[in-house]
């Protein structure tokens, strides 16, 4: 037993079992999932589909974290990404046709790695502390994202494009399916396969890894591109489930909560090892977190609130050091003689 509560993702997930207990208290059919036109519906799949943009970028920032370093500019790349795409479709003399769709969406990912390789050079070639460095991007990028939509809410009409954010394949959303081809693209990349190794020693002591050998310059550049496909590709979701392309409120505030995410799932900020799983798991707490409050009925005002009060208390219950205090005083008190 003992070994099981410090296993590093026995918190989160007694947490989000909790959190789905409780919707089930307050809503007798959350746990209903339905067939609907060969389309599942239902509280469990709207969590999953809600869920995929932050597990996307979630995992970019997990290879960057596991670095060492911090991306607080995959909010302003998903804006980017959305813009440029719903700027080019409008352009489009047929936006239901499938290749040029496919092609602008291969350039909004395309403009992504752009911005990612433009992180890792100020990052491992410039010597930038990366939350300046992103920080950079995280401002101007909101800029840019206006000036592609001259600062207005572009809205598109196509279904192709659609599909990514709102379509079904195989009766699931296909952005969740997109979300989950990414978590398994990462996790063979990173423990089928050396890399993951590679992050660890980099992230562990740049210094050691460099004497040993190890390229640390690249592979700090690579996760910083990764971070930008993945969050252009969350961008992507998010504005074709909206059919539109909003600068200001696409990826708001998403960096705060994919660091959370991580942070949640076990990993360190301090770099080193990392669980991407843990990520995932902490991404999919946040979301049910949002369904959370308002199936039982929080005020809107006090949202926040309340989700700031779950996660301190996951913290607490992640901490090793509070753990032993609390349970050694609750056993010395059981201990003393009457």
């Amino acid at each position: 037993m003992t070994t099981l509560l410090r296993h590093r993702l026995f918190w989160p997930i007694a947490v989000l079992v909790v959190l789905l207990a409780s919707n089930l208290i307050f809503s007798n059919n959350f746990f209903t999932i339905t067939l609907q036109d060969g389309h599942l519906y239902g509280s469990l799949i709207d969590i999953l589909r809600r869920s995929a943009p932050l597990v996307l970028v979630a995992l970019g920032m997990t290879l960057v974290i596991s670095t060492g370093g911090i991306d607080l500019s995959v909010g302003s790349v998903m804006a980017i990404s959305g813009a440029l795409a719903c700027l080019l479709i409008g352009d489009l003399s047929n936006p239901d046709a499938v290749g040029p769709v496919l092609l602008v969406v291969g350039l909004a990912i395309a403009l992504c790695l752009v911005f990612g390789l433009w992180n890792g050079f100020l990052v491992a070639v410039l010597g930038i502390q990366p939350i300046i460095a992103t920080l950079i991007l995280m401002v101007a990028g909101r800029g840019v994202a206006q000036l592609i939509t001259d600062g207005q809410i572009l809205n598109v009409h196509s279904a192709p494009y659609r599909v990514i954010g709102a379509g079904y394949f195989l009766s699931l959303p296909v952005s969740f399916l997109i979300a989950a081809a990414a978590v398994a693209l990462t996790v063979a990349l990173t423990r089928r396969t050396a890399l993951g190794l590679l992050l660890e020693s980099v992230g562990g002591s740049p210094t050691a890894s460099r004497l040993a050998g190890i390229r640390a310059r690249r592979i700090t550049i690579m996760v910083y591109v990764f971070a930008a496909a993945f969050a252009g590709v969350a961008g992507l979701i998010y504005s074709s489930d909206v059919s539109s392309a909003d600068s200001n409120a696409a990826g708001n505030l998403i960096e705060l909560n994919a660091i959370l995410a991580v942070v949640l799932g076990g990993t360190a900020l301090t770099g080193g090892r990392f669980s991407i799983a843990g990520s995932v798991l902490g991404a999919v707490i946040i979301t049910t977190l949002d369904i959370t409050a308002v199936s039982v009925g929080v005020p809107v005002e006090t949202t926040l609130l309340f989700k700031a009060v779950v996660v301190i208390i996951l913290c607490l219950a992640q901490s090793a050091t509070f753990r032993a205090k609390v349970f050694g005083r609750f056993s010395a008190k059981r201990t003393v003689p009457a």
